[in-house]
């Protein structure tokens, strides 16, 4: 997928979907994403106009002023979760890059309130020519994990062959990562992922991938799974890799306290009326129920899971949109249903129940529930995020922010 056009990113600032700049133009959604996708097709200058009037009226510089801290660059970016911690923690975003189409699309309705600053699709073209992207004290990533491992290092060094990550890494997504890291040497990075990382393909894509980080590109790094249920009611386990280019900084994401209380139930998400669609259909409920009643028999646990307003629900995946079978929610008298996006975007901690600026939800339910699934809990980052800001504004040499 190729770097956004001029045409797409001016949508982007101005926070709209295809169908609301169709709405507001009178065009077809065919003819703007027409203008998205064919450099050749210019606009008319009146739409062009209505979209700046949109990106003019929302974009405010309270998050973003001159005053900032420090800067961060986004790969891999989804729908935002790594990012609205560090924002709120005084930092400016300058780059963000994202694959999906649809998650770029959410991603801009909820960040177009900012000035500026560069977003594209396919972080390769830039992993390949780092000096691209714009020098950041911070990088953030998460990443699909993909199999590689370290090929005896000893015997290449015998063979005159190259090694080291642009070996044992090149075509994966976490070599996207090196590469920017190698050339721009941030001070400091956080990097998320699924906590089967740590056992992905034997354990040998972990191990290069510390591998890569500590011994090529000379990073002190610390790592740890931590689960969700303590912010939201999910059980979400996901593992956070943080390095500081500086050793002597001393943090260790293994320090963060967490909280010591029982976290929310699934009650204080849920909303009191939801559309008879979300519920399951007598032929849906009758599948998922012989499909588990099978497992059961042959000694499986395969099968949808029913929670009520005092649990706390198992990890919601990318596949909810299928069945939502891994977390349906008890009906008194009904089939069960699935969670509404608004649930789901409440369940990862996007926002809370009766928030004034809930998260925007410009795509399909169908998306929706692939975005979240796919997503990081914020609360959780947030955690994060501040445990790593002392050491971070150490390693730049800022005096630490009061309050």
């Amino acid at each position: 997928m190729n770097e956004i056009t001029d045409f797409e990113a001016l949508r982007h600032r101005a926070g709209l979907s295809v169908p609301e700049v169709a709405e507001i133009t009178g065009k077809h959604t065919r003819t703007i994403r027409r203008y998205e996708k064919d450099g050749t097709l210019v606009p008319p200058k009146l739409v062009t106009d209505k979209l700046r009037d949109h990106a003019k009226a929302r974009q405010t510089l309270s998050e973003y002023d001159t005053n900032h801290d420090f800067d961060f660059i986004h790969l891999f970016a989804g729908i935002g979760g790594l990012r609205r911690p560090f924002d709120q923690l005084n930092g400016k975003c300058i780059f963000t890059s994202e694959w999906d189409r649809f998650a770029r699309e959410t991603y801009a309705a909820n960040f177009s309130n900012v000035p500026e600053h560069k977003s594209v699709g396919d972080i390769r073209p830039y992993s390949n020519n780092p000096e691209n992207v714009p020098k950041h004290d911070l990088l953030l990533a998460g990443f699909p994990c993909q199999p590689f491992s370290l090929a005896g290092v000893s015997k290449k060094n015998s063979l005159g062959r190259p090694h080291g990550f642009l070996c044992d890494t090149q075509g994966t997504l976490f070599y996207d990562v090196a590469k920017i890291l190698e050339h721009h040497k941030p001070a400091t990075f956080l990097l998320e992922d699924v906590k089967n990382l740590k056992s992905h393909d034997g354990g040998r894509t972990f191990k290069t991938i510390m591998h890569v980080l500590e011994k090529d590109l000379k990073y002190k790094v610390t790592h740890r799974v931590i689960s969700s249920e303590h912010w939201v009611p999910q059980k979400r386990q996901r593992i956070f890799i943080v390095g500081f280019k500086d050793h002597a900084i001393k943090h260790d994401i293994n320090d963060l306290a967490l909280p010591d209380t029982d976290g929310p139930k699934l009650g204080s998400i849920l909303e009191p009326k939801v559309p008879e669609k979300y519920t399951l259909t007598p032929n849906l409920w009758k599948y998922l129920q012989n499909y588990k009643a099978k497992h059961a028999k042959a000694g499986n646990g395969f099968g949808f899971s029913v929670f009520g307003p005092n649990d706390v629900t198992r990890t919601l995946s990318a596949r909810y949109y299928k069945d939502g079978s891994e977390v349906l929610v008890k009906q008194d008298g009904q089939r069960p249903r699935r969670l509404t996006p608004r649930e789901c975007a409440r369940l990862m901690g996007f926002e809370k129940r009766g928030d004034n600026q809930p998260f925007q939800i410009p795509v399909s339910d169908t998306q929706a529930y692939r975005q979240f699934g796919n997503s990081v809990v914020v609360p959780v980052v947030n955690a994060v995020a501040q445990h790593m800001m002392p050491y971070l504004l150490e390693a730049l040499e800022k005096p630490t922010r009061k309050g």
